[in-house]
């Protein structure tokens, strides 16, 4: 529709415009009601495969580093910002409504009320895992959340390892297996996917590791701080 030119500035043209209000819909999965995107300008978490990008391997070398086991379920985000806590999948946010298994373990765990209480606008990122999530190849008879990321909000910075194992140790958050810690860096493609192999303690095949320097360094090809996962062959095979 056309809009006079008489029309005073300021003036609420929503109804001659026919605008409406888009509210995002709710959707109940297995993982809970989604609610939407993951607020705060989150990031959503990946890893490339090293295959994908082997030059990465340059820039790690004589660096201090560390390597976690590749734990095998679903993205999850626990953030807090400016007095609100939010919850969410790979992509998603989760509603509190009782149906969110990430939302009662964070319930179950009081790391809504610790949280609160660091006083500080943080995101943790990990991997939920436990029974129906993926085939549960850990083995795990509850719900657990391993810790990989600690940015804080405020600042956009990413937490060292020593940090995030300080912060989370006092929250009483699990951290992802950390497999080992080095000062120099050296190993080749086919030694890492040799280095990958093993399994979980469950006697499965585990995915794989993930590499990440020791104190984080952005990277605008990857657009985060430099790492890499390395898939273990075996378990590629066995599925």
């Amino acid at each position: 529709p056309e809009i006079s030119k008489d029309i005073e500035p300021g003036t609420d043209v929503t109804e001659l415009l026919c605008v409406k209000k888009w509210e995002m819909p709710e959707i109940i999965g297995s993982a809970g009601t989604a609610i939407g995107d993951k607020p705060f300008g989150i990031q959503t978490t990946d890893e490339t495969r090293i295959q994908s990008i082997p030059h990465i391997l340059e820039l790690f070398k004589g660096r201090p580093y560390y390597i976690s086991t590749k734990m095998d379920g679903t993205s999850c985000t626990v953030a807090f910002n400016l007095g609100e806590l939010a919850v969410c999948g790979r992509n998603d946010r989760y509603k509190d409504d009782n149906k969110c298994g990430m939302w009662k373990l964070v319930h179950d765990n009081k790391w809504d009320e610790k949280i609160i209480q660091l006083g500080k606008n943080l995101t943790f990122q990990g991997e939920f895992c436990g029974p129906r999530i993926q085939k549960n190849r850990i083995g795990l008879k509850d719900y657990h959340l391993y810790i990989f990321n600690v940015i804080d909000l405020d600042t956009g910075r990413w937490y060292n390892l020593d940090e995030m194992l300080d912060i989370c140790e006092k929250l009483g958050m699990e951290t992802v297996p950390i497999e080992e810690c080095g000062e120099c860096f050296s190993y080749t493609l086919p030694e890492l996917l040799e280095r990958a192999k093993g399994k979980y303690p469950s006697g499965q095949n585990k995915e794989g590791i993930v590499i990440r320097l020791l104190n984080h360094e952005w990277n605008y090809e990857l657009r985060k701080p430099l790492s890499f996962k390395v898939l273990n062959n075996d378990f590629l095979l066995r599925e």
